[in-house]
């Protein structure tokens, strides 16, 4: 079989031939889709009212390793021989700190080491709400450790779940648990397990949308035409703009498809439930990675990145952010740069990402509450804003689609870096608000992708069209153990 990375950020190639599917990538669909049948016959069969939470264990680890043999041979043994050898420093050496060289499997075991080194080794008033509602006061069993970093739903694609919440599902536990407070406790409520099955069948549209859409269209509009000498050449700046933000609009529902299906795999399997809305009805999104309409409607590039790849900046602010000593964003940055690989275009598109995050917060700090009324400025100020947005992370990406380097900078040379230098012009021009210093400084000033999960943004914080408002201010509700954090 085939071997190729396990997230979506390498799935699903666009096509030159949509007939044509490579055989990693074939590997790859049948098997979440065959996950998608095990997580319906899981949830139905192995209900935690069922059987024991140790027969859930064995059969959701070896499903999942039976899906990374088939996906990915005996390359596959670097699943068992990475978690293994991690679980013996986790015992040794106290979870100090780890940092592994495969994504998902090193987001959960870095995300692990940490809530057993905050839960065991760390007093209660040296954590921040959060750290305090995911910290894990005992050592991990092995076969705990196994099934949270090998199950079936997440050893594909993911997404990240935090270790608690994981063995709540696997004990029955999760159904009951309500929303915590910012006291990290969990709070039970009587209602009835939800069904998932809305849930699911909603998910699954979105992929077969987002599928047909990759193999219709994607393959039409190639990120590589930005860098065509005739088309550099003869098109026009409006042209040259138009194209890169269609292109890389058509770039991302291979994205969009891939962690939706998994995120439908684990809310299949029963795991997911969120809690419920204030109209009563149930949340499945408490591992969800992305908010479609909110990404596609950005007006800033921190609401872009809030919606966008959730549970990976989740991780990156609790392994990174929250806990570094000097320069949090830019270390975050370099960390998300280094953990997606090491081509160079990685390193160029999050470089490019410190500048253009710190330029847009200075922008937004100065100038929005000068069109926050009548509400007609505030259309026109939202529409310019989604505008600037959607060119400026289509150009920042663009090394992240290209990986080389050189065509990277021929892109950027298109352009006369005319972004990069903006960026830096608006950092040394405008003055820069520092929020007000609070108890903890872990709680200050969150970077826009350490966010997910805000309950809410005051008034000068909103950044959407006022059609979008209430959309986001819902779906960025707290989540399980998830404070609120402020900006």
């Amino acid at each position: 079989m085939a071997t190729t990375s396990t997230t979506g950020s390498t799935l699903l190639q666009p096509l030159s031939n949509a007939v044509q599917l490579p055989i990693d990538q074939v590997n790859f669909v049948v098997c979440q889709l065959f996950a998608l049948l095990a997580a319906v016959w899981f949830r139905t069969y192995l209900h935690s009212s069922k059987t024991s939470s140790f027969i859930r264990h064995v059969v959701a680890t070896l499903l999942g390793l039976y899906l990374a043999f088939f996906c990915f041979g005996w390359y596959a043994l670097h699943f068992l021989v990475q978690s293994g050898i991690s679980y013996c420093i986790m015992i040794i050496a106290g979870v100090e700190s780890m940092h592994h060289p495969m994504m998902i499997i090193t987001q959960k075991i870095t995300s692990l080491a940490y809530e057993i080194h905050d839960g065991m080794f760390r007093k209660d008033e040296e954590l921040t709400p959060s750290q305090r509602g995911l910290a894990v006061r005992r050592m991990p069993s092995l076969l705990e450790y196994v099934s949270y970093t090998c199950n079936f739903m997440g050893i594909l694609a993911g997404p990240l779940c935090s270790y608690k919440d994981y063995i709540a599902f696997i004990e029955g536990r999760a159904s009951h648990m309500a929303q915590s407070g910012e006291n990290g406790k969990e709070e039970q409520h009587g209602k009835a397990e939800p069904s998932p099955n809305a849930a699911v069948t909603e998910k699954l549209l979105v992929c077969g949308l987002s599928l047909l859409f990759h193999l219709t269209i994607s393959s039409m509009l190639p990120v590589e035409y930005n860098i065509d000498e005739h088309f550099q050449a003869t098109a026009s700046w409006p042209t040259k703009a138009t194209y890169l933000y269609v292109s890389l609009l058509a770039a991302r529902p291979k994205y969009y498809f891939a962690w939706t299906l998994a995120d439908a795999i684990n809310n299949a399997a029963g795991f997911g439930f969120r809690g419920y809305d204030k109209n009563g009805v149930a949340r499945w999104d408490l591992i969800s990675n992305l908010r479609i309409q909110q990404i596609e409607m950005s007006t800033s590039f921190k609401m872009f990145l809030d919606n966008w790849n959730i549970q990976t900046a989740l991780w990156l602010k609790r392994v990174c952010y929250e806990r570094a000593t000097f320069s949090p964003t830019i270390q975050t940055f370099f960390l998300s740069a280094i953990w997606h690989g090491v081509y160079p275009g990685y390193y160029l598109t999050f470089l490019t990402g410190v500048l253009m995050t710190l330029a847009a917060r200075a922008v937004r700090n100065n100038f929005r509450h000068y069109f926050i009324e009548p509400p007609q400025l505030k259309l026109f100020y939202d529409i310019i804003t989604w505008a600037a947005t959607q060119i400026t992370i289509s150009y920042t990406v663009v090394p992240f689609v290209l990986l080389s380097i050189n065509p990277s900078f021929t892109f950027y040379r298109s352009w006369y870096y005319c972004l990069h230098v903006c960026s830096i012009l608006v950092l040394l021009l405008l003055p820069v608000k520092k929020s007000p210093r609070k108890k903890s400084t872990q709680e200050n000033a969150q970077p826009s992708w350490a966010k997910k999960f805000d309950e809410r943004e005051n008034s000068l914080g909103q950044n959407s069209f006022s059609t979008m408002n209430n959309v986001c201010n819902q779906n960025q509700d707290t989540g399980s153990r998830h404070s609120p954090l402020t900006q």
